[in-house]
């Protein structure tokens, strides 16, 4: 039986990764935010686990003022130097550290697998520096994954339940131009994914996306015809830009990802299309 610890395991995913391992039998140790500020704790449960996901990090979407980058910074960078100063002390033990990161990381101008164009902004640099962030960790008893992140679709939290209340009441619409690239995951393939991995013991970057992405205007149909309501109210960009400030372009921009290396490795998605998904959504 593995022992699998996770950061960020208050979240969606990091709350549905533990109820997901502990139902198929793994010990799970949600490493808590006082752990992490405890070196010596936190190294006693890196020692004795096998595989640590790495999840922890402010939410994305918000008003990017100067501190809240700080934050978004920090909250991701130092927490994963801390996993790998932890692991980097270990050196007769096999691990697996799966670190998070986004499909922000890429230029939003093209389709991408795994070797994609990185963008030159802040949320493309903070991706690169989270990632190089944990691949210090590579070492002969140490592997690393990376997991790209798309939106997580999933029915008890994340950003589709905000997103299904107005559609609810018929005030969904499209985000902008709503041309901009939409890449996303079902909740239930991400969790697979994560299973796909662990069990054969990969090392690699992964984009975790859906292997049809669709665009913010298919998706509101999409949704609208799942909930049987119009989707007639669209938000302009420059309201974002008001509430988000720079954090607008995390909704306005989009990223076209497809999840090349999971499929040539034999991985199968449940929900390959948007309207498959949503369907088993709403």
């Amino acid at each position: 039986m593995k022992t699998i610890a996770i950061t960020g395991a208050s979240g969606f995913v990091g709350t549905s990764l533990n109820k997901y391992f502990s139902n198929l039998g793994y010990k799970v140790f949600p490493i808590a935010r006082e752990i992490l500020n405890n070196q010596e704790k936190l190294d006693e449960i890196i020692n004795s686990s096998d595989v640590i996901i790495n999840l922890a990090g402010a939410n994305i979407i918000n008003r990017w003022t100067p501190a809240y980058k700080e934050l978004l910074y920090t909250s991701r960078i130092d927490t994963t130097k801390k996993i790998v100063d932890a692991l980097n002390k270990i050196d007769d033990k096999n691990k697996l550290l799966i670190s998070t990161s986004a499909v922000g990381i890429y230029d939003n101008r093209e389709t991408y697998d795994e070797k994609g164009t990185y963008a030159n902004d802040f949320l493309s640099n903070l991706c690169q520096n989270w990632e190089k962030e944990a691949l210090k960790a590579k070492s002969k008893n140490i592997k690393v994954s990376i997991f790209r992140f798309g939106i997580v679709l999933g029915k008890e939290g994340g950003a589709f339940s905000k997103m299904i209340t107005p559609f609810r009441f018929g005030l969904g619409g499209i985000i902008g131009s709503g041309n901009q690239a939409f890449s996303y995951i079902h909740i239930e393939d991400l969790l697979n994914a994560y299973k796909y991995v662990i069990e054969n013991n990969l090392q690699d970057t992964f984009n975790l996306t859906a292997p049809k992405p669709t665009t913010n205007l298919f998706f509101t149909r999409a949704l609208g015809k799942a909930l049987r309501r119009p989707t007639i109210f669209p938000v302009p960009e420059f309201v974002l830009k008001l509430i988000f400030s720079e954090g607008a372009k995390v909704l306005t921009d989009g990223q076209d990802a497809i999840p090349k290396r999971l499929q040539d490795l034999g991985f199968k998605f449940k929900y390959n299309n948007i309207e498959e998904t949503l369907k088993s959504l709403v």
